[in-house]
């Protein structure tokens, strides 16, 4: 299993260095594009994140490999080479609808274009692109780096043979992949974000404290990290954003709570900002 030989990243914030990384030490030849007052921090994250792995011994290639395989950009016209374009700007469905045909149509007839949405329907995506059978969803996960899932996410007009090979890369960036059909929200989203709006509403209720509905779900249930805390990382406006789209295309039982709407509106909005549901160190993993 090998990953595509030159890959694209659109947007160089968290996730977007997160996936360059993932790629570059996988053995890919990565061209990030941001926007140019962006670039100089998108290269230093994604520089500092490869001599972590470097020094961690997590890296099957030297430092001077590693950074000569990165190049950064405000053009994207240099994506015009690219086996893969993996796009991960902000989850706005209009900013990525009128972003993806415009990326297309600067790729080769075989590129393959893929979203990193964590919820928005693949399909809505698809539907104005000249290429749909060589589109489709990888939701990487946050932080990238020692995240082992990626949700593979297949459109009606998805080329099965790309779902198969998507499948291929994912494990070849030492991750698991998890194939869903394009509903909304997919597999994690979906549930992640309805655990997470229960816990604000007992939050909002007074059941209990957000350490100790946490605690709930990390001893009882054995997750990694409680919904509160996962929610701070995700970042409280991110999780509100999902939560309207879902609740517009799912229903009441996504319905986001008062008191996330009023710590959106507070900045309070997570790690990002220093506090959400908890006080955050900025350096705090």
């Amino acid at each position: 299993m090998s990953v595509p030989q030159k890959v694209g990243v659109l947007g160089g914030g968290r996730m977007g260095g997160g996936i360059a990384h993932a790629f570059l030490l996988a053995g890919s030849e990565v061209v990030v594009i941001d926007q140019p007052h962006a670039l100089g921090a998108a290269e230093a994250g994604i520089r500092r994140a490869v001599a972590t792995s470097v020094e961690r011994g997590t890296a099957t290639r030297s430092r001077a490999e590693l950074d000569d395989g990165l190049r950064v950009s405000s053009d994207r016209t240099v994506l015009a080479d690219r086996d893969l374009v993996v796009e991960a700007i902000p989850e706005i469905p209009e900013l990525k609808a009128a972003t993806l045909p415009e990326v297309e149509a600067l790729l080769g007839a075989d590129a393959v274009l893929a979203t990193n949405t964590s919820s928005l329907s693949i399909d809505d995506l698809a539907a104005p692109l000249a290429r749909p059978e060589r589109f489709l969803g990888l939701h990487f996960f946050n932080p990238v780096p020692v995240s082992t899932l990626v949700e593979v996410v297949a459109g009606a007009a998805t080329d099965p043979a790309l779902v198969e090979a998507a499948g291929d890369w994912v494990r070849a960036l030492g991750k698991t992949p998890v194939t869903v059909r394009d509903a909304p929200g997919f597999a994690s989203s979906r549930l992640g974000v309805a655990i997470a709006l229960e816990a604000i509403r007992m939050l909002e209720q007074g059941v209990a404290s957000a350490e100790d509905i946490d605690a709930a779900m990390v001893l009882g249930y054995k997750h990694a990290t409680g919904p509160l805390r996962t929610t701070d990382v995700v970042g409280l406006d991110v999780r509100l954003g999902i939560a309207e789209y879902l609740h517009a295309q799912l229903g009441e039982r996504f319905e986001p709570p008062a008191l996330l709407r009023e710590m959106v509106a507070a900045g309070k909005l997570g790690r990002k900002t220093g506090e959400g549901f908890f006080v955050w160190d900025r350096d705090q993993p």
